[in-house]
């Protein structure tokens, strides 16, 4: 009985260490990255960076390169308000907000532009 006990508060040691290192190398990685290069990166690039006022004026550039003008803004502006950043660019360049990168539609496929 006492084996047992070790060995599931050992599983629940592993699996803490393991979801604290996921959290931050899903935060960390982009920012670590740029740091290292000497840059910063940009007001509004990492998760949680931007006010809630600002994303309109992020999501008007983000979205200034498609055609598909209108639904691009209108799930740009509910990623913003939801992740409070939006990736640097007019494409790509999602690594660097985690949130906007992961949530997905019904279908798997990217929710956010």
């Amino acid at each position: 009985m006492a084996r047992m006990l070790r060995l599931v508060v050992l599983f629940v040691a592993l699996m803490l260490v393991l979801v604290a290192q996921n959290q931050a190398a899903s935060t960390g990685i982009a920012v670590s990255q740029l740091r290292a290069r000497g840059n910063r990166p940009a007001r509004g690039t990492t998760q949680g960076s931007l006010n809630p006022q600002e994303c309109a004026p992020k999501c008007d550039y983000r979205c200034s390169a498609t055609s598909y003008k209108k639904p691009c803004l209108l799930f740009c502006q509910k990623c913003c308000a939801k992740c409070l950043c939006v990736p640097a660019g007019t494409y790509g360049n999602k690594q660097t907000c985690p949130c906007y990168n992961n949530w997905k539609t019904k279908r798997g496929g990217p929710k956010c532009p």
